[in-house]
């Protein structure tokens, strides 16, 4: 029989857009694991989908499984046979099982007991017949970021309607979440292709395209894209398709058909930002701009099917208007006052029940600026800037259009800064202490802004835990490992060499209720262990970054610039010989029992017996006063490289544990001292080598 195609469609009501590629891309992967796992030989996987289905297909799948010898394992040989060599039940059994005979049979030890064992092949089965076995329990492998309990209590993201199994013109039949699979789909509702049939596994593309239905998502982008550029150019205009917004809607709809409206011009008074917020995240629209960048009073929505163009657009174009008859309320109510008489109203916003409002929370940050201004590198002729920014930041979480579009915090208080005259530094500031707010978002650029940044994820960080707010393995109300990321971040990115320990008790100062010393470890590994991940997913060699944390985690900015050089140096000759070098005197220093009394830690020349040992104490005074524990990485490592031949020597010639105890220590105290120069700037014991 020759290879077909294999078709599984699984019918759904409407996916959450984000489930829809996940779940499409943990369909294949499971898919090809089972044909892998069941011996069924298969050209290309793809995975497919629209909100309603998700779909595999497999070109080439053979018809049956490939033949296959493996070893089996009988009864122990014990009791294979008894006491004069025949075969019992126990090993005739065995071969009956495996419908072999005695003859082939042989002897095999398999941990410390013998038993019979045999070479068998596995049957070679239909594919129909092994799918129809196993889709059911491949199916239920699907997970979701939320799911329910649907179908037969199956947990699914959604209720499974339909399931069209096809190899080749051949249903495989099997029932998963209370459904039967068939050949049959489901097109556009209210259409003449609600229901299809498909007669072949080949043919299910075409029955698709026939029904109106475009399953391949990146199809369904590039039809999305080339018909709103087109409309775009119509009115002379550009169109605004952030690509996270482009994956929401291609992932919306099964049918894409892009659609041009208008709104009134006058809507265009309002921030450019107020307008792409409710246009892109309410009603999930792309926006249309001039050459310059500025907006024009057109948009493109995307329907599903065949449409009235007509219809759809008069329906679409008086629910935006809607909406931004709405934002002009609020926006109109913001602007009859003066921005900084919001902050009085931050009063009225809780932050935390024991740590108080937003106001409280915005003046702790405001003392806290002025204690680290200093130490971020803030100029005093930038002073008066950070404060008065201090003064106004997070005010517009009391505006009503931020209150209604929380996306817009930061955003609307630049506005509002520069509507009512600020300067353009202050207004930057007041929108970068909201930076970053995702991953792979942009970080502050102006120095008042970093501050502002920093000092705002301190106060939360210590704030939260010491109120009892850590964040579980489950949940993170507060969001505080996002915002310990993004602290780790302002300082790597922005080069902020700021002592973390020291900024953290500064910000424990300014809380409302007291701060134990635990509270700062628990704050401070917090941030450490997002520092490691950090580096890790910038693909720094773990190791490396642990050998680096365990001595300069008080300085991320320092431990990042670190584990860079160190991650490059690795790959060089040098860095592995002084890695090895320090290994020797560190390891006999650990051993044994160093706790000296003073006269014993110091080295005294006259207790040389060899110019090995002199050699070694030499080139330790040579390289002692350069290496302290701000040195860089490189510097270090160069410096260090003094030491190699010296070490090699002394190991080759000298016996350290002599039984002279004057000579012994006076040798301890000299390794000692050389395994203790990289204290403050790697834990080497860590690293690979060592």
């Amino acid at each position: 029989m020759e290879p077909r195609m294999f078709v599984l469609e699984i019918g759904t009501e409407e996916l959450p857009s984000h489930d829809v590629a996940y779940a499409c891309q943990q369909l294949k992967d499971l898919v090809a694991q089972l044909l892998e796992k069941q011996r069924l030989n298969h050209l290309e996987v793809q995975a497919l989908g629209t909100p309603r289905r998700l779909v595999v297909c497999v070109d080439g799948l053979c018809a049956r499984q490939v033949a296959n010898e493996v070893e089996v394992r009988g009864p122990p040989v014990s009791k294979a046979f008894d006491g004069e060599g025949k075969p019992t039940k126990a090993v005739e059994g065995f071969c009956n099982r495996y419908n072999i005979s005695l003859d082939s049979i042989y002897e095999k030890v398999d941990g410390k007991t013998k038993y019979v064992h045999a070479r068998v092949m596995e049957p070679s089965r239909f594919a129909v017949e092994v799918l129809a076995e196993d889709l059911p329990g491949t199916l239920s492998k699907l997970s979701f970021p939320k799911s329910m309990r649907w179908n037969s209590q199956v947990i699914f993201s959604r209720p499974i309607r339909w399931i069209m199994a096809l190899h080749g013109d051949v249903v495989i039949p099997f029932t998963f979440a209370g459904v039967y699979s068939g050949n049959l789909s489901c097109g556009l509702r209210n259409t003449p292709f609600a229901t299809v049939k498909v007669e072949s596994a080949e043919s299910y593309s075409d029955v698709m395209k026939n029904a109106r239905i475009s399953v391949d998502i990146e199809e369904r982008k590039r039809t999305i894209l080339e018909h709103s550029t087109d409309l775009a150019e119509s009115v002379n205009g550009q169109i605004i398709m952030p690509s996270g917004l482009l994956d929401e809607v291609v992932n919306l709809i099964e049918a894409p058909t892009p659609v041009l409206g208008k709104f009134d011009e006058s809507f265009l008074i309002l921030p450019k930002d107020l307008l792409m917020m409710v246009m892109q995240k309410h009603q999930k629209y792309f926006g249309i701009a001039d050459n310059s960048g500025r907006l024009l009073p057109y948009f493109i929505a995307v329907a599903n099917g065949d449409i009235n163009v007509d219809v759809v657009r008069k329906g679409n174009e008086a629910v935006l208007r809607a909406r931004y008859e709405d934002a002009k309320f609020f926006y109109e109510s913001d602007t009859r006052k003066k921005f900084a008489e919001f902050r009085g109203r931050l009063n009225g916003i809780l932050f935390q029940e024991k740590l108080g409002t937003m106001l409280d929370k915005m003046m702790r940050v405001e003392t806290l600026v002025s204690k680290l201004a200093s130490s971020l590198g803030i100029e005093r002729d930038q002073f008066q800037t950070v404060q008065e920014a201090a003064s106004l930041a997070m005010s517009d979480l009391a505006t009503a259009v931020v209150t209604e579009f929380t996306s817009l915090a930061g955003i609307m208080a630049r506005h509002y800064a520069l509507r009512d005259g600020y300067s353009e530094e202050v207004a930057e500031a007041v929108f970068e202490i909201t930076l970053p707010r995702h991953s792979g978002d942009i970080l502050p650029k102006t120095d008042a802004g970093n501050v502002l940044a920093i000092a705002d994820r301190l106060d939360s960080l210590v704030g939260l835990f010491t109120a009892g707010c850590q964040p579980s393995s489950t949940n993170d109300p507060f969001g505080l490992r996002r915002n310990a990321y993004g602290l780790v971040q302002l300082l790597v990115e922005n080069e902020k060499n700021l002592n973390l320990r020291s900024a953290l008790e500064l910000a424990a100062e300014v809380q409302p209720i007291k701060v134990d010393s635990i509270i700062i470890d628990n704050v401070h590994q917090f941030v450490t262990r997002r520092l490691e991940q950090y580096l890790v997913d910038k693909g720094i060699n773990p190791e490396v970054v642990r050998s680096v944390l365990a001595e300069r985690a008080d300085w991320p900015c320092l431990v990042a610039k670190s584990a860079y050089t160190m991650e490059a140096l690795f790959k060089g000759d040098l860095l592995p010989k002084v890695v090895e070098a320090y290994s020797r005197p560190t390891r006999i220093i650990r051993g044994k029992d160093m706790d000296f009394s003073p006269q014993l830690d110091q080295v005294d020349e006259a207790a040389f017996e060899t110019k090995q040992e002199q050699a070694l104490w030499s080139a330790f005074l040579a390289v002692n006063d350069k290496i302290h524990p701000g040195i860089e990485i490189d510097d270090f490592v160069e410096v260090s490289s003094q030491l190699v031949q010296p070490l090699a020597d002394f190991f080759d010639n000298v016996f350290v544990m002599v039984e002279d105890e004057r000579i012994r220590n006076n040798r301890l105290a000299l390794l000692k001292k050389i395994a203790d120069l990289p204290k403050g700037i790697a834990d080497l014991s860590i690293l690979p080598g060592f």
